[in-house]
């Protein structure tokens, strides 16, 4: 083989990893992937429903069911609810009534919450979950006034 076709095939072998190590990662990432889904899309089955997503929104007042470790209650964006199933220990923020976001998979209707995250000040809230409670709100207002009881706080 002459010098310049070792060459070549050094800089093909080169190029060819560096291509096969890219899709690698591109692929690893689409994977790991979590997107951000309201009541609202899920109702309208924009929603993935073999994959982990992420479901955000307002715990509707009296909703919440416990046994033991394992939770039930229903997330709304004002527009559409969700039932929410979850096992394990919530974390102290959780109250019906604020706002949350769970991560979890659709199954028959029903969202099974492997990770449930809380607010964490009385004035945060998720900005997905802000905006798309915003958009439900504009359809029908008064229907954003039975999700909490609790004046607002200044």
């Amino acid at each position: 083989m002459k010098p310049r076709h070792k060459r070549l095939a050094i800089a093909g072998g080169i190029v060819a990893a560096v291509g096969a190590a890219a899709a690698l990662v591109l692929n690893a990432f689409q994977s790991n992937l979590v997107f951000f889904y309201s009541p609202s899309q899920i109702a309208a089955h924009e929603a993935p429903s073999m994959r982990t997503f992420r479901l955000g929104g307002m715990v509707v007042q009296g909703s919440v069911k416990r046994d033991g470790t394992n939770v039930s209650f229903v997330v709304t964006d004002t527009a559409q609810s969700i039932p929410v199933r979850y096992e394990g220990i919530l974390p102290d923020l959780f109250k019906e009534g604020k706002g949350v976001v769970a991560q979890g998979q659709l199954q028959n209707g029903v969202f099974v919450a492997r990770e449930v995250l809380a607010k964490h000040d009385e004035n945060y809230m998720p900005p997905e979950a802000a905006e798309a409670l915003k958009r439900a709100q504009k359809g029908n207002p008064k229907l954003a006034e039975t999700i909490s009881a609790d004046p607002p706080r200044k």
